[in-house]
């Protein structure tokens, strides 16, 4: 009997969401729990700052460029590597995810891939490696697993869920998808997905190895968790978050330094599809919103640490938690107010791109404690994941397993964007090393991804197609040591100009070569 794996992921949860990562206002003890006896990763990068290729990475260890997984909306190959896959069978273990998937588009009626038909199929895979899977999205979309069982046991709560990406209006606020829910809390995805990892965990005997990734749909908006529970944090009592500059007149200073659809999309001029509303305009969010919206996420940071605790108490009860690696991290942050925006997309700071990721490793393998500033990224957990069972580590991941103690030699970390329509065209490149973050923008395409004019009649969208044009010259640096919350964009000041080319040549030093073809977008998100 070798060592078990525990993987928990969030989806769109913020560095700086636990107490561990210095977060004073949701309460995780769990995850602080796990940070305190193992070890706490403070510069871990995703690969990409959206949903389907930061989980790419993940389940394939590789760069976005390799897995060809470039946005929202491009379905990871069916023939893709799959850590899963390696681990079942190279080393026996048994493997499921419970949960959010998203390898494959959501927005799939005709069920198109397989995630999509297996509810509707009363299927639990195998698929991808797994061999069981339950799945769930935000809210009781489509036919998922969880949403079939809403519908069919509690067709009444089904109607208290906010539609993802409308920007309605609610709460006390009028918030951008905010609601109240009147579910009852144990009936909510995040209990829902606690409750389903319990029973497939006690489907095991005692002496199987697993690998179980349990996958929160959570904090994501919408912002609507169980009305019983969202109270817990008042929103009232809220300062704005540390990234908020306070005024219009000073978020409008700031995002004037940045390249051009910042500003344009806080005024309004730009919408943000990729990773928003398409009607929301941030300078039209009030403070109380924001303070509002905070409250909820923190609301539902707290309800995901406590489902947490319910699958660990499992793992103890059963006898395994000697034996057992947990792991918890997320695909992307949330600007949750920084600069005065919400939401995610093409913009690439540290409220997107810098993640949570903590591993306590196995008590039995005797690893100490360890809190680590060296960066690292999604694309090591998969060969972290071979170590652990023994597993050879295969030539198609690009990452390396985590480092364990500080002091080790790695210097970098990659971030990658590439826009999903083709009206956007954005192409965005990212390095962080020695305490800076470094942008480049890559000159605008009008040839790749969805023609954006067809969402915008299907929507009744007004007004003209996004105009944004970068030609190569752009960009943004940030030290983060003098300025954290990358407030002063240092891309053009002439002091900082012969790093910033040293880091230009490091990026791309290290960037693995392009999929040839390029994958397609084939839905929308």
């Amino acid at each position: 009997m070798g060592r078990k794996i525990l993987f928990i992921t969030t989806d769109q949860q913020r560095y700086d969401s636990l107490g561990c990562n210095g977060g004073r206002i949701a309460r995780t003890p769990v995850a602080d729990s796990l940070a305190a006896a193992g070890i706490n990763y403070h510069c871990a990068y995703n690969q990409n700052t959206v949903c389907m290729p930061a989980r790419s990475t993940m389940i394939t260890g590789q760069y976005v460029r390799t897995h060809g997984v470039f946005a929202n909306g491009v379905p990871l190959p069916a023939d893709a590597p799959s850590v899963a896959a390696w681990l079942h069978d190279r080393a026996g273990y048994r493997t499921a995810l419970i949960g959010k998937a998203h390898f494959e588009p959501m927005f799939d009626p005709s069920g198109r891939w397989p995630e999509n038909r297996m509810g509707h199929e009363r299927s639990h895979g195998p698929h991808r490696g797994f061999d069981w899977m339950e799945l769930a999205m935000h809210g009781p979309m489509a036919y998922f697993h969880y949403s079939n069982w809403l519908r069919e046991n509690y067709p009444a709560e089904v109607g208290g869920f906010v539609t993802m990406l409308s920007g309605a209006a609610g709460g006390d606020s009028g918030a951008p998808e905010v609601a109240y829910n009147p579910i009852p809390r144990e009936h909510y995805h995040t209990d829902w997905i606690a409750d389903r990892t319990i029973a497939y965990l006690n489907t095991l005997s005692s002496n199987d190895d697993w690998f179980v990734w349990m996958s929160f749909p959570d904090p994501h908006h919408p912002w609507d968790p169980p009305a019983s529970e969202a109270r817990r944090i008042n929103w009232r009592d809220l300062d704005l978050p540390p990234g908020h500059p306070g005024s219009r007149e000073k978020i409008e200073k700031i995002l004037a330094q940045k390249p051009r659809h910042w500003l344009d999309w806080y005024q309004g001029r730009f919408r943000n599809e990729e990773g928003g509303a398409w009607n929301f305009v941030p300078c039209r969010m009030t403070h109380d919103q924001v303070r509002e919206v905070n409250a909820l996420v923190h609301v539902k940071n707290e309800l995901i640490d406590e489902a947490c605790g319910r699958v660990l108490a499992t793992v103890a009860a059963r006898g395994w938690d000697a034996d057992t690696d947990v792991f918890f991290t997320t695909d992307h942050g949330e600007l949750q107010g920084d600069f005065g925006l919400l939401f995610k997309g093409p913009y690439h700071v540290d409220a997107l791109m810098r993640v949570p990721l903590i591993w306590r490793p196995a008590p039995s393998a005797k690893m100490s404690a360890a809190e680590i500033s060296e960066p690292v990224g999604h694309l090591d957990l998969a060969p972290t994941f071979c170590a652990i069972a023994g597993a050879p580590i295969p030539d198609w991941m690009q990452g390396s397993a985590l480092p364990t103690a500080g002091g080790s030699p790695r210097v970098r970390a990659i971030t990658e964007w590439d826009s999903q329509f083709a009206q956007l065209g954005m192409h965005l490149r990212s390095i962080y090393r020695d305490g800076f973050v470094c942008t480049v923008y890559e000159p605008s395409t009008r040839n790749v991804g969805f023609d954006l004019s067809f969402g915008y009649q299907a929507l009744g969208v007004k007004g003209p197609l996004p105009d944004i044009r970068y030609d190569g010259t752009e960009g943004e640096l940030y030290d983060l040591r003098e300025d954290p919350l990358q407030w002063r964009n240092l891309w053009n000041d002439a002091g900082h100009a012969r790093l910033k080319s040293d880091l230009i040549a490091d990026l791309y030093a290290n960037l693995p070569p392009a999929r040839a073809p390029q994958l397609t977008v084939d839905a929308p998100a």
